[in-house]
């Protein structure tokens, strides 16, 4: 028994010196390999400090700023997977990502994306990528607003491409009809069960009249209101947005707590009072997420765990690993560029 106690205990010393040999050299390209928390562990040990240093200092400036970084990373693994696609510029064979419909006017906290990258590049030089950054920003964005926590899997590359045409067709849209929504969840490898939770992240944030618009006067092509969207909360936005002029104003994801993460926005949709068409149509229009929305609005905590592992998932869409992509100096244009 002693000698097979000594041979386990061998074992665990081999294996765990063979976690750091990976881990150090991970870091210098190879093949492609999965993505795991201790990326950085040797190379910047203090990359999510920086982030999070950085993340919490522009939400003490904008409190919106959450709902944004969250959104940037929502729309860039959309779109390639995530990459920093949506991070890069017009510049030479790049064609912005920022100027497709779902991004022009909208997309924002690129900025703060800056700050957090050259702190890292002060630490670390060409060491952790804007990918990973974003991701790290995401996570720490749902902190900041009270929202949960989890362990980000590291070892993402930024893409040297990007694409205007792709957001258009990959993203969902805010009028989308639930099937059209489903669709685009599903092609990227999420289920039903995280459509639902991470439509969740709309309990933070401010959407455009742009966005809902139709939903007060023209539903469908119909020349009538949504029929599905309660009166009185119909009647504030219409305060908000007129029938025409004012696409840039803004109104609340979460009429309750906009600040706030929270499942308060499940609540709503439970009363008729999602602001967006494809945040209504969870609700209305589908009897299994009907129901996920329902356990989510009765148990907070249940939303947030799945919400959790949902944001875990979505992290891992089509990541660039290994000696694929490039760590970018700079997250608004490739190295070479």
């Amino acid at each position: 028994m002693a000698r097979i106690g000594s041979f386990l205990i061998l074992l665990s010393l081999t294996y765990a010196l063979t976690l750091c040999i990976c881990d150090n050299a991970s870091n210098f390209g190879g093949n492609k390999r999965n993505l795991f928390p201790d990326f950085y562990r040797s190379s910047c040990p203090r990359a999510e400090e920086i982030v999070r240093s950085v993340v919490a200092k522009a939400f003490e400036r904008e409190t919106r700023m959450a709902a944004s970084l969250m959104r940037l990373h929502f729309h860039d693994c959309f779109v390639q997977g995530c990459d920093g696609s949506l991070l890069l510029d017009t510049s030479g064979s790049i064609v912005t990502e920022k100027n497709s419909n779902p991004n022009s006017r909208s997309a924002r906290g690129f900025e703060v994306v800056d700050e957090i990258k050259a702190a890292l590049e002060n630490e670390c030089p060409n060491t952790v990528s804007c990918a990973d950054a974003l991701t790290l920003a995401a996570r720490d964005s749902s902190v900041l607003t009270g929202g949960p926590s989890w362990t980000v899997p590291l070892g993402r590359r930024d893409s040297a491409t990007a694409s205007r045409a792709k957001p258009n067709k990959d993203l969902p849209e805010p009028d989308n009809l639930f099937d059209t929504i489903f669709l685009r969840f599903s092609n990227e490898g999420l289920n039903l069960t995280d459509l639902v939770a991470l439509s969740g992240s709309h309990t933070i944030g401010f959407s455009r009249c742009t966005s809902f618009r139709q939903r007060l006067y023209n539903q469908s092509g119909s020349g009538s209101p949504d029929t599905t969207l309660e009166k009185s909360y119909a009647a504030i936005l219409r305060q908000r947005c007129p029938r025409s002029g004012g696409d840039q104003n803004l109104s609340e994801l979460d009429i309750n707590s906009a600040g706030r993460f929270d499942n308060s926005y499940f609540k709503n949709l439970i009363e008729n009072m999602g602001l967006l068409n494809s945040d209504q149509v969870l609700f209305s229009s589908n009897e299994q997420s009907r129901e996920l929305v329902k356990k989510y609005a009765e148990d907070q905590e249940e939303f947030f765990e799945q919400f959790a592992e949902s944001m875990i998932k979505m992290g891992k869409i089509s990541p660039l690993t290994g000696s694929s992509g490039e760590i970018r100096k700079n997250c608004r244009k490739i190295n070479n560029s």
